[in-house]
């Protein structure tokens, strides 16, 4: 498939209805800081764009799994979905937080990443049933529970759905990675 340009070009601020405002508003002040991601696109249903967000800001911002394996359980949704623009602006995140490099190139290229901590290795196997078999081994789901809680597994599950969402209305949109911006390893 060759990939055309970017769709849903951004709207300028100028341009927006009155709605469509006050939902940039809300992104550009909120805690992203700015109108990035599927929002370009999203902004044409204002209410959407806005609840989008709300939903968003939960998940990222208020979740109970530490930061760190949110980011872990997101770049694995991203390479489920091969999420080019959902890798850049995660993979430098994650790796912040310390998430090891050889962890976020082995995800990269659709490897099990190797040296896991055991709530990474737990989380890793979590999502990749969830995505890869559309399910969650009683085994798995039992560990997960008995390791993190019911709040916590409801938020790794909310992450990987919610990032989901968002890589395919970034695929569909064809978002671009930013220039000089880290680019999504091709699996083996």
């Amino acid at each position: 498939m060759t990939i055309s340009p970017k769709r849903f070009a951004p709207i300028p601020l100028e341009e927006m209805t009155q709605e469509q405002k006050i939902a940039a508003n809300e992104l550009i002040n909120g805690p992203r800081g700015g109108i990035r991601g599927p929002f370009n696109a999203l902004l044409r249903n204002p209410k959407l764009a806005d609840r989008v967000r709300q939903l968003g800001d939960s998940i990222r911002f208020e979740n109970s799994l530490p930061a760190a394996l949110r980011e872990f359980a997101i770049l694995i949704t991203a390479r489920f979905w091969s999420a080019r623009y959902e890798w850049h602006a995660h993979s430098k995140l994650a790796l912040e937080l310390g998430i090891s490099q050889e962890a976020i190139d082995a995800i990269g290229v659709g490897e099990v990443p190797k040296n896991l901590t055991e709530d990474q290795a737990l989380i890793y196997q979590f999502c990749s049933e969830i995505l890869n078999d559309k399910d969650i081994s009683d085994a798995t789901y039992a560990a997960s529970v008995a390791r993190f809680g019911e709040l916590t597994v409801l938020d790794i599950l909310a992450t990987t759905a919610y990032f989901g969402f968002v890589s395919v209305i970034l695929n569909a949109i064809r978002q671009p990675v930013p220039e000089g911006g880290i680019q999504m390893p091709s699996l083996k």
